[in-house]
This record gives structure tokens, C-alpha cells and sequence, in this order.
């Protein structure tokens, strides 16, 4: 039955000291199944059949092995969306909704429409997720792998705001001539090159490297970003990085220069500062930092 399938794999999930092992267990039954993760406890003495079993059987094995849930399943929720994610794509983390969020907040106070530009947009997540719940935004993503940009435009459709997100292949934004633009956002390889090994092996041995690896120090990438974005940021102008810690936020502020009109910080769920926001020209009042 459903409750001895998930009972037996949350323990077995613990036992290997995979994280949160009833959460996984669950996202992974319920896709074998067919099921929302409700329907896991309102179906709970429903048997399972031999080809679900089988189905089940396979994903547990891959998960032990390393294998994120996300990829198992092709999916991962995102901002209360759907994204589809596969081996080409680094999966959309929680800690990036704090940029999503603000992102949203700070162009609500814009009146008509505007344009946004995501660098480094992989599944799609930032820039989907903007247009979705901006609807004047018109949003261009670029990365420079072709493969994350199919898995980007895919997620547009999924999400119906394909007529809103225009994606092209770009070296940061060596290619990008639209502009100017009222944001620009980046989640950029942040970790620095000799911590890559640190990372666990669900991220280290399945997560694309070029999509992590930001070099000695961990902000190669975001240092060549900063004179580019300013270029093509118009006034009010916002531009706004994820990091990983203090560490970068305090590095990366000593490569701005007079023409930024300010930055502030903000913290992820953790309290972790997560998110870099540096502002070009004077912000309207509605469009000032809160909190």
C-alpha cells in the first residue's frame, strides 16, 4: 500500500542521511504514482501496481546513488511554478527566490511597461518567473549554452509568457544590443574554483560545472558583468546578483565605482545575504530599499 511505500522509503532514506527523507520520499512516489503529494494521504491504503513498483523501485535507486530528486522527476517548483530541469541546467534553488521576489517589487513600481534582462538564465527560473508575475515586463535571457536555452524556452511555454520572453546565446552580454533596461538580474557561477570539490556529490557529480564554477575566489564572472550591466542599465536602473555569502557582497562593492548611485544587501531565509542590489541614478520613493 501507498503509506507502507512511503513509511519504508523515508527510513530507508534516513538511514543513508539523505536530507529531509520524507519530503523526497514523497515528491518520489508521487511522481511513480501519478499523484499530487495529497494524493499520497488521501489514496494512503491504495496498492501500488507492479509496473508503479517497478517505476519506484528505479527512482530510489538512482536517488541513493546521488541523483537529485529534480532530475529523476524532470521537475522542480519554483516561485509557486513549474520548471522543467534535466542535466543541462543547474536546479532552481529557494535561496533565488529572495532576487525573484525583489526583482517583482522593485519593477511594480514602475509605471508601464518594462524591460528586463537576465544573464546567466539556465532552466529560465528568473526570467519566467518575472514575466509571470510582472505582466507589463518584457524579459530577455541570455546564457551562453545552447542547451540550457532550450530547457529555458520550454519553461516559457510551460508557463505561458513565451510571447513575453525573448532568449538568446551570449557571453555574458557580449551579444545583447536591446536595451536600456530597468533591471538586470544574474545568478551567476559563484563558487570559487577551489571549493568545487567541497560541494556534495548530488551537486559536485550531476549539476553542470560551468554553471557553478565561478573561478579563484568565485566572482570572475560577476566582476566582467558589472561595467556591461551599468552600460546597459537606463535611470532608475537596477541591477541586482545573488552571491553566496558576505565574503563576495564585500568584494564585489570594491569593484563599483562613482557612477553606481548606491547598493544594499539582502537575506535569504537563512539570514544568509543572498542578494547584492546595486542602483544606478535616483530611485523614485516606491522604488527604495524597504525594511
Amino acid at each position: 500500500m501507498v503509506q507502507d511505500l512511503l513509511s519504508w522509503t523515508k527510513n530507508h532514506f534516513e538511514g543513508l542521511g539523505i536530507a529531509e527523507p520524507r519530503l523526497e520520499a514523497e515528491v518520489l512516489l508521487a511522481h511513480a504514482l501519478k499523484l499530487d503529494r495529497m494524493g499520497l494521504y488521501v489514496y494512503h491504503d491504495r496498492p501500488a501496481n507492479q509496473e508503479e513498483r517497478e517505476a519506484f523501485r528505479e527512482m530510489i535507486r538512482r536517488r541513493v546513488k546521488g541523483e537529485p530528486t529534480a532530475y529523476i522527476i524532470g521537475q522542480r517548483e519554483f516561485m509557486s511554478l513549474p520548471f522543467l530541469v534535466d542535466r543541462r541546467v543547474l536546479i532552481p534553488r529557494p535561496d533565488t527566490e529572495t532576487l525573484v521576489e525583489e526583482s517583482i517589487r522593485l519593477l511594480r513600481g514602475y509605471e508601464g511597461e518594462v524591460k528586463v534582462l537576465d544573464v546567466g538564465t539556465g532552466s529560465g527560473a528568473i526570467a519566467v518567473s518575472i514575466a509571470r508575475y510582472v505582466p507589463q515586463a518584457t524579459v530577455y535571457g541570455v546564457d551562453i549554452s545552447g542547451d540550457a536555452l532550450q530547457v529555458a524556452r520550454d519553461n516559457a511555454t510551460l508557463n505561458g509568457v513565451e510571447d513575453r520572453v525573448v532568449f538568446g546565446q551570449s557571453n555574458l552580454l557580449e551579444n545583447v544590443t536591446s536595451g536600456p533596461f530597468q533591471l538586470i538580474t544574474a545568478n551567476l557561477p559563484y563558487i570559487p574554483s577551489e571549493k568545487m570539490a567541497e560541494l556534495p556529490k548530488e551537486i559536485r557529480e550531476y549539476e553542470p560545472r560551468e554553471a557553478l564554477d565561478g573561478g579563484p575566489g568565485g566572482l570572475n564572472f560577476y566582476i566582467k558583468l558589472l561595467p556591461q550591466a551599468y552600460r546597459l542599465l537606463g535611470e532608475p536602473g537596477f541591477l541586482l546578483l545573488e552571491v553566496g555569502d558576505s565574503s563576495q557582497v564585500r568584494e564585489l562593492c570594491q569593484h563599483i565605482d562613482d557612477a553606481w548611485s548606491g547598493y544594499y544587501v539582502l537575506q535569504d531565509l537563512g539570514n544568509r545575504d543572498r542578494v547584492l542590489v546595486f542602483m544606478k541614478g535616483k530611485p523614485d520613493a516606491d522604488l527604495t530599499p524597504q525594511g
